[in-house]
Protein backbone atom coordinates (compact mmCIF):
# COMPACT_ATOMS: atom_id res chain seq x y z
CA UNK A 1 0.00 0.00 0.00
CA UNK A 2 1.12 3.45 -0.76
CA UNK A 3 2.35 5.09 2.61
CA UNK A 4 1.50 8.61 1.49
CA UNK A 5 -1.26 9.58 3.38
CA UNK A 6 -4.06 12.47 2.86
CA UNK A 7 -4.94 14.80 5.35
CA UNK A 8 -8.60 16.01 3.35
CA UNK A 9 -9.80 12.57 3.01
CA UNK A 10 -7.82 10.52 5.28
CA UNK A 11 -7.07 8.01 2.85
CA UNK A 12 -4.02 6.71 1.43
CA UNK A 13 -2.03 6.85 -1.96
CA UNK A 14 -2.34 10.62 -2.32
CA UNK A 15 -1.20 14.24 -0.42
CA UNK A 16 -3.96 16.91 0.50
CA UNK A 17 -2.63 19.25 -2.27
CA UNK A 18 -3.71 16.10 -4.87
CA UNK A 19 -6.85 14.79 -2.84
CA UNK A 20 -9.40 13.67 -5.60
CA UNK A 21 -12.12 13.99 -3.01
CA UNK A 22 -12.67 18.15 -3.08
CA UNK A 23 -15.85 17.58 -1.21
CA UNK A 24 -14.41 16.97 2.41
CA UNK A 25 -13.46 19.50 4.65
CA UNK A 26 -11.01 18.83 7.80
CA UNK A 27 -12.06 19.51 11.26
CA UNK A 28 -9.63 22.00 10.82
CA UNK A 29 -11.48 23.81 8.31
CA UNK A 30 -15.02 23.21 9.71
CA UNK A 31 -13.55 24.85 12.55
CA UNK A 32 -12.42 27.91 10.67
CA UNK A 33 -16.13 28.23 8.99
CA UNK A 34 -17.71 28.04 12.09
CA UNK A 35 -16.04 30.64 13.67
CA UNK A 36 -16.46 32.98 10.49
CA UNK A 37 -20.36 32.06 10.46
CA UNK A 38 -19.99 32.54 14.12
CA UNK A 39 -18.71 36.28 14.14
CA UNK A 40 -20.98 37.39 11.02
CA UNK A 41 -24.17 36.32 13.52
CA UNK A 42 -22.30 38.46 16.34
CA UNK A 43 -21.87 41.54 13.99
CA UNK A 44 -25.79 41.56 12.93
CA UNK A 45 -27.08 40.99 16.19
CA UNK A 46 -24.51 43.94 17.25
CA UNK A 47 -25.92 45.88 14.73
CA UNK A 48 -29.56 45.46 15.65
CA UNK A 49 -28.75 46.38 19.08
CA UNK A 50 -27.72 49.53 18.47
CA UNK A 51 -30.25 50.81 16.31
CA UNK A 52 -31.24 53.98 17.67
CA UNK A 53 -35.09 54.72 17.82
CA UNK A 54 -36.57 58.14 16.73
CA UNK A 55 -39.75 59.19 18.30
CA UNK A 56 -41.50 62.21 16.62
CA UNK A 57 -39.94 65.71 17.59
CA UNK A 58 -41.19 67.60 20.45
CA UNK A 59 -42.62 71.08 20.27
CA UNK A 60 -44.92 73.67 19.31
CA UNK A 61 -45.99 72.09 15.44
CA UNK A 62 -44.95 74.73 12.84
CA UNK A 63 -48.38 76.74 11.74
CA UNK A 64 -51.04 74.26 13.23
CA UNK A 65 -54.40 74.99 11.76
CA UNK A 66 -56.43 74.82 15.41
CA UNK A 67 -60.47 74.62 15.60
CA UNK A 68 -63.21 74.81 18.67
CA UNK A 69 -64.03 71.19 19.32
CA UNK A 70 -65.48 70.77 22.42
CA UNK A 71 -64.71 67.37 22.72
CA UNK A 72 -61.90 64.36 21.42
CA UNK A 73 -63.66 61.28 19.26
CA UNK A 74 -62.92 57.79 19.86
CA UNK A 75 -59.33 57.53 19.91
CA UNK A 76 -58.32 54.59 17.42
CA UNK A 77 -53.95 54.07 18.09
CA UNK A 78 -53.88 51.32 15.34
CA UNK A 79 -51.82 51.44 12.57
CA UNK A 80 -53.55 49.43 10.10
CA UNK A 81 -54.91 51.97 8.19
CA UNK A 82 -53.06 54.97 8.65
CA UNK A 83 -49.68 56.58 6.40
CA UNK A 84 -46.79 57.16 8.79
CA UNK A 85 -47.07 60.39 10.45
CA UNK A 86 -44.36 61.89 12.41
CA UNK A 87 -42.57 65.50 13.25
CA UNK A 88 -38.94 67.03 11.98
CA UNK A 89 -37.26 70.04 12.80
CA UNK A 90 -36.47 72.09 9.71
CA UNK A 91 -34.28 75.49 10.79
CA UNK A 92 -35.43 75.11 14.55
CA UNK A 93 -39.62 74.66 13.87
CA UNK A 94 -40.83 71.82 14.29
CA UNK A 95 -42.88 70.98 10.93
CA UNK A 96 -45.15 67.66 10.40
CA UNK A 97 -43.92 64.75 7.95
CA UNK A 98 -44.60 62.06 6.08
CA UNK A 99 -43.03 58.88 4.68
CA UNK A 100 -45.16 57.43 1.77
CA UNK A 101 -43.82 54.62 -1.28
CA UNK A 102 -47.18 55.42 -2.95
CA UNK A 103 -45.50 58.93 -3.45
CA UNK A 104 -42.76 59.54 -6.39
CA UNK A 105 -41.44 62.39 -6.10
CA UNK A 106 -40.07 64.18 -1.92
CA UNK A 107 -42.37 67.01 -1.84
CA UNK A 108 -41.90 70.10 0.34
CA UNK A 109 -45.28 72.47 0.60
CA UNK A 110 -44.88 76.08 -0.19
CA UNK A 111 -45.95 76.72 3.09
CA UNK A 112 -42.86 75.46 4.29
CA UNK A 113 -40.87 77.19 2.10
CA UNK A 114 -42.67 80.81 2.08
CA UNK A 115 -42.54 81.00 5.81
CA UNK A 116 -38.87 79.61 6.16
CA UNK A 117 -38.15 81.47 3.18
CA UNK A 118 -36.46 78.73 1.76
CA UNK A 119 -34.32 79.06 -1.41
CA UNK A 120 -35.77 77.36 -4.37
CA UNK A 121 -34.14 76.49 -7.63
CA UNK A 122 -35.68 76.19 -11.29
CA UNK A 123 -37.12 72.29 -11.79
CA UNK A 124 -34.74 71.07 -14.15
CA UNK A 125 -38.00 69.13 -16.09
CA UNK A 126 -41.31 70.86 -15.01
CA UNK A 127 -44.47 68.85 -14.87
CA UNK A 128 -48.29 69.08 -14.22
CA UNK A 129 -49.72 67.09 -10.75
CA UNK A 130 -53.52 66.61 -10.58
CA UNK A 131 -53.59 63.82 -7.49
CA UNK A 132 -52.55 66.20 -4.60
CA UNK A 133 -55.13 68.84 -4.85
CA UNK A 134 -59.46 68.64 -5.75
CA UNK A 135 -58.63 72.04 -6.98
CA UNK A 136 -57.46 72.80 -10.64
CA UNK A 137 -53.98 71.07 -12.26
CA UNK A 138 -51.13 72.23 -9.83
CA UNK A 139 -47.55 73.54 -11.82
CA UNK A 140 -44.47 71.91 -10.32
CA UNK A 141 -41.44 74.21 -11.29
CA UNK A 142 -39.41 74.51 -8.40
CA UNK A 143 -37.47 72.97 -6.19
CA UNK A 144 -36.02 72.83 -2.35
CA UNK A 145 -32.87 71.49 -0.64
CA UNK A 146 -34.18 70.81 3.15
CA UNK A 147 -32.31 69.74 5.81
CA UNK A 148 -34.13 68.32 8.26
CA UNK A 149 -33.42 66.84 11.78
CA UNK A 150 -35.23 63.94 14.13
CA UNK A 151 -33.65 63.32 17.36
CA UNK A 152 -29.61 62.88 16.84
CA UNK A 153 -30.61 62.29 12.71
CA UNK A 154 -29.44 65.17 10.33
CA UNK A 155 -30.33 64.41 6.87
CA UNK A 156 -31.02 66.41 4.08
CA UNK A 157 -33.36 65.48 0.47
CA UNK A 158 -34.00 67.51 -2.78
CA UNK A 159 -37.72 68.18 -2.83
CA UNK A 160 -40.27 69.76 -5.48
CA UNK A 161 -42.22 72.51 -4.18
CA UNK A 162 -46.34 72.09 -4.43
CA UNK A 163 -49.30 73.33 -2.33
CA UNK A 164 -50.28 70.56 0.25
CA UNK A 165 -52.05 70.83 3.11
CA UNK A 166 -51.43 67.07 4.54
CA UNK A 167 -47.71 67.76 6.08
CA UNK A 168 -44.73 69.93 5.37
CA UNK A 169 -42.73 67.54 4.43
CA UNK A 170 -43.03 64.42 2.39
CA UNK A 171 -40.45 61.84 1.84
CA UNK A 172 -41.34 59.43 -1.42
CA UNK A 173 -39.96 56.89 -3.28
CA UNK A 174 -36.69 58.47 -4.08
CA UNK A 175 -35.82 58.92 -0.39
CA UNK A 176 -36.33 55.51 0.47
CA UNK A 177 -34.89 54.44 -2.13
CA UNK A 178 -31.26 56.46 -1.45
CA UNK A 179 -31.26 55.90 1.94
CA UNK A 180 -32.15 51.62 1.23
CA UNK A 181 -35.45 52.14 4.03
CA UNK A 182 -37.28 48.81 5.16
CA UNK A 183 -40.89 49.44 6.20
CA UNK A 184 -42.40 47.42 8.99
CA UNK A 185 -46.22 47.45 7.47
CA UNK A 186 -47.02 45.64 11.10
CA UNK A 187 -45.42 48.30 13.51
CA UNK A 188 -45.72 51.33 10.66
CA UNK A 189 -41.53 51.89 11.46
CA UNK A 190 -38.97 52.72 9.08
CA UNK A 191 -35.29 51.15 9.77
CA UNK A 192 -32.28 52.50 7.68
CA UNK A 193 -28.61 53.12 7.94
CA UNK A 194 -27.12 56.41 7.65
CA UNK A 195 -23.40 56.97 7.95
CA UNK A 196 -22.89 54.23 9.61
CA UNK A 197 -25.42 54.30 11.95
CA UNK A 198 -28.61 52.47 12.12
CA UNK A 199 -32.02 54.30 13.05
CA UNK A 200 -35.48 53.17 13.28
CA UNK A 201 -38.36 55.68 12.46
CA UNK A 202 -41.34 55.57 14.59
CA UNK A 203 -44.93 57.07 13.79
CA UNK A 204 -47.33 59.37 15.79
CA UNK A 205 -50.28 57.69 17.07
CA UNK A 206 -52.99 58.51 14.81
CA UNK A 207 -55.00 61.00 17.31
CA UNK A 208 -51.29 63.00 17.51
CA UNK A 209 -51.77 63.22 13.79
CA UNK A 210 -52.95 67.35 13.59
CA UNK A 211 -53.91 69.36 10.27
CA UNK A 212 -51.51 72.03 9.32
CA UNK A 213 -53.16 75.95 8.17
CA UNK A 214 -52.44 76.25 4.46
CA UNK A 215 -51.64 79.61 3.03
CA UNK A 216 -54.42 81.53 1.47
CA UNK A 217 -55.40 80.43 -2.03
CA UNK A 218 -53.70 76.80 -1.23
CA UNK A 219 -57.49 75.63 -0.49
CA UNK A 220 -59.96 76.08 2.37
CA UNK A 221 -59.86 73.00 4.77
CA UNK A 222 -62.93 74.35 6.62
CA UNK A 223 -64.93 74.47 3.47
CA UNK A 224 -66.55 70.86 4.80
CA UNK A 225 -65.54 71.27 8.53
CA UNK A 226 -68.52 72.43 10.65
CA UNK A 227 -66.13 74.71 13.50
CA UNK A 228 -64.45 77.79 12.34
CA UNK A 229 -60.87 78.20 12.94
CA UNK A 230 -59.64 80.28 16.02
CA UNK A 231 -58.18 82.84 13.26
CA UNK A 232 -61.86 83.53 11.82
CA UNK A 233 -63.03 83.79 15.24
CA UNK A 234 -60.90 86.74 16.03
CA UNK A 235 -60.86 88.42 13.25
CA UNK A 236 -64.76 88.48 12.88
CA UNK A 237 -64.62 89.49 17.08
CA UNK A 238 -61.85 92.80 16.08
CA UNK A 239 -64.00 93.58 13.06
CA UNK A 240 -67.34 94.33 15.83
CA UNK A 241 -69.54 91.19 14.47
CA UNK A 242 -71.98 89.75 16.73
CA UNK A 243 -70.42 86.24 18.05
CA UNK A 244 -72.71 83.85 19.24
CA UNK A 245 -70.66 81.13 21.78
CA UNK A 246 -72.29 77.73 22.36
CA UNK A 247 -71.22 75.63 25.08
CA UNK A 248 -72.22 71.95 25.53
CA UNK A 249 -71.52 70.06 28.98
CA UNK A 250 -71.84 66.39 29.70
CA UNK A 251 -74.89 66.13 32.42
CA UNK A 252 -73.82 64.63 35.62
CA UNK A 253 -75.66 64.30 38.56
CA UNK A 254 -76.53 67.81 40.50
CA UNK A 255 -75.37 69.95 37.37
CA UNK A 256 -77.02 72.70 36.78
CA UNK A 257 -77.26 73.00 32.41
CA UNK A 258 -75.65 75.99 31.18
CA UNK A 259 -77.16 78.40 28.89
CA UNK A 260 -74.25 80.81 27.50
CA UNK A 261 -75.23 83.72 24.95
CA UNK A 262 -71.87 86.14 24.77
CA UNK A 263 -72.61 89.12 22.32
CA UNK A 264 -69.59 90.82 20.98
Amino acid sequence: MDGRKCFKCQGYGNFQADCPNRRVLTLIEIEEIDHLTSELVEEEIEDEETATVLTPDVGELFVLQRILHAKEGPREENQREHIFHSRCTVQGKVCSLIIDGGSCTNIASTHLVSKLALTTIRHPRPYALQWLKKANEVHVTKQTLISFSIGHLRDEVLCDVLPMDACHLLLGRPWQYDRDVIHNGKSNTYCFKLKGRNYTLTPLLPSQVKPIQPLPGEGNTSEKALFLSETRVERSINKGKNIFALFVLEKGEGETPLHTLANH
